[in-house]
């Protein structure tokens, strides 16, 4: 219970803020990027790792935005170094470019931080006509990795220094559809929920960690691959339910999670070196944590991930 404080193994609560969980790391020489981080949680996120010296590029769907993010940024921390991207995880068209011009510009990369996200959307499909919570917490995360993952490799063996690729889930993977990820029924609409929806996504992203790590083991390679849950945060992503948007906001103040606790375990498990090593886990309020018995489903997860396959390779 965050409120009161308790701190885990780790030193740190769910109150403890993303500024206290980096305290006295330095990150100058490590480049990161962070999806959807021109707001909420992604933008805490971005401040944070720019402060300890993180070459940071935002991940945005929106540009314009995301330059007025860096601007307001650079008045508050002047040595940061921050580039804008655009990326639109719904479009795998998109995610294809904005990989594709990355991995030509020469940077290193260290830290992937997929962050962004949609919840609880009305029924719509992606660009690429699939179920768009699917599409966008999953698919495009998966894709955009696998896409990026040459580069992290080759930063490891020239750094010498352990990558790491930290995925957000959330609590509410425990609530997917019965059986978890409907496999064969991603796209109908009669039988969609918008919650069990956004909770099949995040289940989604829990076994993907979990199988990309155990391939990068299995491999030999120095990429750590952890999932967490943020905690229950007032961000815009329940933009889509106004009334229950508006009730969080009005109450979530006395019982949710400010932004700067919020993004506080993303930042400690993308920074922090009491994680060092650590892969396959699922942390909450910068400690790890156990997730439902489906997320830890190594078959599933290997289905899943030839599923993903199946369903971001070009035709």
């Amino acid at each position: 219970m965050w409120i009161f404080g308790w701190k885990g193994p780790s030193g740190f609560s769910a109150s403890s803020t993303a500024d206290q969980v980096t305290q006295g790391i330095d990150g100058t020489g490590l480049t990161a990027i962070i999806t959807g981080a021109s707001s909420g949680l992604g933008l805490e996120t971005t401040r944070i790792l720019a402060l300890r010296g993180v070459h940071v590029v935002m991940a945005v769907r929106n540009v314009s935005t995301g330059m007025d993010v860096k601007e307001t940024m650079l008045k508050e921390i002047p040595a940061a170094k921050i580039d804008v991207m655009e990326l639109d995880l719904s479009s795998m068209a998109s995610v294809r470019k904005f990989a594709a011009d990355f991995n030509s510009s020469g940077l290193p990369l260290n830290i992937l931080i997929n962050n962004a996200g949609v919840m609880a959307t009305p029924f719509m499909l992606s660009q690429d006509n699939i179920e768009l919570q699917f599409a966008t917490n999953h698919l495009g995360h998966f894709l955009l990795t696998n896409l990026l993952l040459e580069t992290m490799k080759k930063t490891v063996r020239e750094c010498n220094r352990e990558g790491r690729i930290v995925i957000l889930s959330s609590e509410a993977h425990r609530f997917p559809y019965q059986g978890g990820i409907c496999f064969d029924k991603i796209n109908d609409e009669s039988g969609y929920s918008s919650y069990f929806a956004y909770g099949q996504s995040k289940l989604a992203n829990i076994l993907h960690a979990n199988e990309l790590a155990r391939r990068l083991k299995e491999e030999g390679v120095d990429i750590t691959v952890n999932s967490l849950h943020p905690g229950s945060i007032i961000t815009n992503i329940l933009r889509h339910h106004g009334y229950v948007n508006a009730v969080a906001n009005m109450v979530g103040k006395y019982f949710l999670k400010n932004v700067q606790q919020g993004a506080a375990t993303q930042c400690y498990v993308a920074l922090h070196p009491q994680v060092k090593g650590i892969s396959g886990e699922y942390f909450m309020d910068s400690n790890t944590a156990s997730p439902t018995n489906l997320a830890k489903d190594s078959e599933l997860a290997k289905k899943l991930w030839e599923f993903s396959l199946s369903l971001t390779n070009p035709k």
